[in-house]
């Protein structure tokens, strides 16, 4: 069991998490509860089943096998690719129930886009010509764990999207694209080494760093900006506070496993501004 819990790659987890907390707290009350959990579990399990199909992937490829972060199931022989495989699709079937049962109870054409969603993550390692290989990983992690997921959650609630959420989902997509940036700037090395052209190895060691933080205060500008119609919301801003150490590993110019707390840190962060955020709109106005 250890082995698999930690295949799913816990520090991730608040990529799809936060988006559902932020997007049901922007579409306003009343809350279904029932369609918000099954969010939950959809973003949940697409993001599980994205840090399986990605262990899969690259474990049969090889471009794990000088890795500097967290063990991986295949790359470490603790778990064979076929086993790994398997994980990946229930974990994507849980995601495919879920979210058809909730896309019946708001919009059937909500079905699609779940299935672009799990497409999204099989083909950022998987397939012939993984995205995740070319540099658009980030990217596509902006539009469906930031726009998608928080817009998404918004719609299920009430039908409809709001200004705040719009605004909203360019914090998260900051946020969550922010700790995909701090993965790959620790596998700048391995990843180059292995023919692997995420968008940190293109850019190179100084320019990821930049955009890390640049990705930071993109998500404090756009919770400023809600705050002028919603000032509560600035409570948000409190997570803030978490940043504080990621950004002065990042900026001293650690490499290897030395940035994994920034990636621990970075999660923690995304989901302190997750509650903060959704309990601040849950107050009254």
């Amino acid at each position: 069991m250890k082995k698999w819990i930690a295949g799913a790659r816990l520090p991730t987890l608040p990529a799809a998490i936060v988006p559902v907390l932020v997007g049901t707290a922007a579409a306003g009350t009343p809350y279904h509860l029932g369609r918000a959990a099954l969010a939950a579990i959809v973003a949940l399990a697409i993001q599980i089943g994205c840090n399986y199909a990605n262990d899969y992937s690259d474990g049969i490829r090889g471009t794990d096998a000088n890795r500097t972060g967290p063990m991986r199931l295949v790359a470490s022989g603790a778990a064979s690719p076929a086993a790994v495989f398997r994980a990946a699709m229930i974990a994507f079937g849980v995601a495919a129930v879920a979210g058809i049962w909730l896309s019946l109870q708001v919009d059937p054409w909500l079905i699609v886009v779940g299935f672009a969603a799990i497409a999204a993550a099989w083909f950022y390692t998987g397939g012939p010509k993984p995205y995740g290989y070319f540099g658009l990983g980030e990217g596509i992690c902006f539009i469906f764990f930031g726009l998608v997921g928080t817009l998404g959650s918004t719609y299920v609630q009430h039908g409809s999207f709001t200004v705040v959420s719009a605004i909203a989902s360019l914090a998260v997509g900051s946020l969550t694209t922010a700790l995909l940036v701090a993965n790959n700037l620790r596998d700048i090395p391995g990843d180059a080494a292995s023919g692997k052209n995420t968008l940190a190895v293109k850019m190179g060691d100084r320019a990821t760093r930049a955009l890390y933080l640049a990705l930071l205060g993109a998500a404090a500008l756009a919770t400023l900006a809600i705050g002028v119609d919603r000032p509560i919301a600035l409570i948000a801003l409190i997570a803030a506070a978490a940043a504080v150490r990621p950004i002065q590993v990042v900026r001293s110019g650690a490499t290897g496993k030395a940035l994994i707390p920034v990636l621990i840190d970075t999660g923690r962060m995304e989901l302190a501004f997750g509650v903060l955020f959704f309990l601040s709109l849950s107050l009254p106005r």
